[in-house]
C-alpha cells in the first residue's frame, strides 16, 4: 500500500553481542546497501558498550543505530545509567523504550516508561514504544485492555510520527517460537492505529507501528503483509546478518 509509512526493521541485540560480534553489523550494512532491505529502513539496537562502534561502522549508510533503553533525567547521581543525550553523542537515533523486560524484570511502570520516551524525544531521537500483553492476559481476553491501557499511560508529550514508533510485541511470543495468528496481529495493530490516532489526529496514520514476537525468516513475509503492520522488532534473530536480512528482505521487490 503506498499510503503505509516507509517500514522499520530494528532489531534488539538485547544483552548479547561483544566487540567481535560488529562483523555481523558490517554484514548487515553491506547487505542493506546491496538492496537486501528493498524499502524499508533497517536499524540495529546493540548494548550500550558496542553503539559508538557501530555507530561508526554505519557512518553516512542507510543503517540506524539505537540504544535498548535509558534514563529518564539528562544526567545526573544515576550510577550505571545512561541518558538520552548520551546515546545521541555516542551515535544512536532510536531509543526502545518499555520493552516488556524491562516493565517486568525491572518493574518498570507506564508512568516511568513515558518519563523516558519523552526523554528520548526531548533530545532529538526517536522512541520505540514497546506493548503487549502476558499470556494470562490474552487468555483472560484482556489484550485491548491492557494494550490500550500502556498506549494511554506511557504516550509522551510532544509525540509525533517523526518521533515515535510503537511496538506491539505480546510477551507469551518474544522468544518462545510461538506467535499470534496474523488475524490476531490484525486486530490488536487496527486497535493501536486508532488508539494512535485519536492521539494524535491525522499524524497517527503516519506513526509505524511494529510486530515483535518470534518473527524469523519464515515468517516475516506473512507477518508484515498484515494490515498496519509498518515492520518489525526483531530480537534473537537480529543477532545474526543471515537470520536479520531474511526478514528484511520481506520489504525487496
Amino acid at each position: 500500500m503506498t499510503d503505509r509509512p516507509r517500514p522499520l526493521v530494528a532489531g534488539n541485540w538485547k544483552m548479547n553481542g561483544l566487540i567481535a560480534s560488529l562483523s555481523e553489523v558490517s554484514a548487515i550494512r553491506d547487505a542493506v546497501a546491496a538492496g537486501g532491505a528493498g524499502r524499508a529502513e533497517v536499524a540495529i539496537c546493540p548494548p550500550a558498550t558496542l553503539i559508538a562502534a557501530a555507530a561508526g561502522l554505519c557512518k553516512d549508510t542507510k543503517i540506524a543505530i539505537g540504544g535498548q533503553d535509558c534514563h529518564a533525567a539528562r544526567n545526573g547521581a544515576h550510577t550505571g545509567d545512561i541518558s538520552a543525550d548520551m546515546l545521541k553523542d555516542a551515535g544512536a537515533t532510536y531509543v526502545i523504550v518499555g520493552h516488556s523486560e524491562r516493565r517486568t524484570d525491572h518493574a518498570e511502570t507506564n508512568e516511568q516508561v513515558r518519563a523516558k520516551a519523552e526523554a528520548v524525544i526531548a533530545s532529538g531521537l526517536k522512541a520505540i514504544l514497546c506493548v503487549g500483553e502476558s499470556k494470562n492476559e490474552r487468555e483472560a481476553g484482556k489484550t485491548l485492555a491492557v494494550v490500550g491501557d500502556q498506549i494511554e499511560q506511557s504516550w509522551p508529550k510532544g509525540a509525533s510520527a517523526k518521533s515515535l514508533v510503537v511496538a506491539y510485541e505480546p510477551i507469551w511470543a518474544i522468544g518462545t517460537g510461538l506467535t499470534p495468528t496474523p488475524d490476531d496481529v490484525a486486530e490488536v495493530h487496527a486497535f493501536i492505529r486508532h488508539q494512535v490516532q485519536r492521539l494524535l489526529g491525522a499524524d497517527g496514520a503516519g506513526v509505524r507501528l511494529l510486530y515483535g514476537g518470534s518473527v524469523k525468516p519464515s515468517n516475516a513475509s506473512e507477518l508484515m503483509g498484515v494490515r498496519d503492520v509498518d515492520g518489525a522488532l526483531v530480537g534473537g534473530a537480529s543477532l545474526t546478518a543471515k537470520d536479520f536480512m531474511g526478514i528484511a528482505a520481506a520489504y525487496k521487490g
